[in-house]
């Protein structure tokens, strides 16, 4: 019977299109990639800033490494808690402007770690309905209401809060920067409605670390909203180009959650290698705001090129670019084709993203060139021109 239902299961999302194989990279995360033995542009990838083959990075780790070993050897409750662990603490709250920082494994851990911690049975989370598979995940984990709220829609946030007893614990959670969609959420307004009605705000800026805010701080900072948003997660393996994530906030919230997470609690601790990588692409970050004017040069290039193509981009307002195509299998047909012609763009279709809003999720990096850019608007073109024929 399990056997049975495996086989089945399989052949559902192969007659629905939903069937997902995983691709071989050969060589370094650049602009180009090898992918399945051959060399095509990359527009598919998280390395928004360009750091993740980066010589201070590789160097980073190869003196932690020398200095420290390869693992760390158990969790950081027992004796995993190494120097390295509270010297990257200590540099994101300080890009955050927070009080203090907690490094998780991983975008995932914190999310479940952190929802499932500060809500409960009988609280009322108000979670958008874009948010990230992580987030859900931990708002089913908090065993808490949970209450859907249409795409940064105000008013129904204001009606969800409204309808919520007084003595409820209520928590707000979104994305700063979506990362299907690429837009923003009206963070100023979220953050005024859970002032006004006694909840907290959590913000998940997964996307936005080392991409927007001073000194790629994020959405928060940029809108000088530190001090009025209780909790901001963000990740270290995207623009930063390491791996791991981090929880920034009060010195009690840290607290907290090192005595109650249980995903942070229960689970061996990053390895010195990754940790001074993000030591290491924080101070990039900061040394080097160049990277961040040469992604937005890109983001501006392309949004540009595709839109005079007729492509549809929702209302994307940074470096990821939702190209809609809504039919999945249409959708994974254009990336397949695209790939044929040498560029790499992943389509991505349900359960990813709703139905019928099948799109290819276009990333771009700061180390893209004009050329690669123009490479990729001839590509989109032809096969546009055989969608048409």
């Amino acid at each position: 019977m399990p056997i049975n239902y495996i086989r089945e299961e399989l052949e559902r999302l192969k007659r629905e299109g939903l069937y997902r194989k995983l691709r071989r990279v050969e060589g370094e995360q650049g602009p180009t990639l090898i992918l399945d033995g051959r060399e095509v542009l990359n527009l598919s990838s998280n390395n928004y800033l360009g750091l993740a083959n980066h010589p201070a990075l590789r160097e980073a780790a190869k003196e932690a490494m020398d200095r420290y070993g390869c693992g760390s050897g158990a969790s950081r409750l027992i004796s995993g808690n190494m120097t390295l662990h509270l010297e990257l603490e200590e540099k994101v709250a300080a890009l955050k402007g927070t009080e203090a920082a907690l490094v998780f494994n991983s975008g995932y851990q914190a999310n479940i770690g952190i929802l499932s911690l500060l809500v409960g049975e009988g609280d009322l989370i108000l979670s958008d309905a874009l948010n990230h598979a992580s987030i859900i995940d931990g708002c089913r984990l908090s065993r808490a209401k949970i209450v859907v709220y249409p795409h940064c829609d105000l008013e129904q946030i204001e009606a969800g809060l409204k309808k919520a007893p007084a003595k409820t614990r209520k928590l707000i959670v979104t994305e700063t920067l979506f990362s299907m969609d690429g837009d923003e959420a009206p963070l100023v307004e979220i953050v005024e409605l859970a002032e006004r009605y006694g909840a907290m705000v959590m913000v998940d800026e997964a996307h936005a670390t080392g991409v927007t805010g001073p000194n790629g701080a994020g959405v928060v900072a940029k809108l000088g909203l530190g001090e009025r948003v209780l909790v901001q997660m963000g990740t270290l393996g995207k623009a930063l180009g390491a791996f791991g994530a981090y929880v920034a906030g009060s010195v009690e919230l840290r607290e907290l959650l090192i005595n109650r997470s249980r995903s942070f609690i229960f689970t061996t601790s990053l390895p010195p290698a990754v940790l001074a990588m993000a030591i290491a692409a924080i101070d990039l970050s900061i040394k080097e705001p160049q990277r961040r004017l040469a992604l937005w040069h890109n983001c501006r290039a392309l949004r540009e090129g595709l839109k005079k193509l007729d492509f549809s981009l929702g209302r994307s307002e940074g470096q990821i670019l939702p190209l809609i195509i809504g039919d999945a299998e249409k959708c994974m047909d254009f990336s397949v084709r695209l790939l044929g012609k040498g560029v790499f763009a992943q389509g991505i279709r349900p359960p990813t993203v709703p139905p019928g809003t099948s799109r290819l999720r276009i990333t771009l990096m700061a180390t893209h060139t004009h050329e690669h850019l123009h490479r990729a608007l001839k590509v989109f073109e032809e096969v546009q021109e055989e969608f048409k024929g």
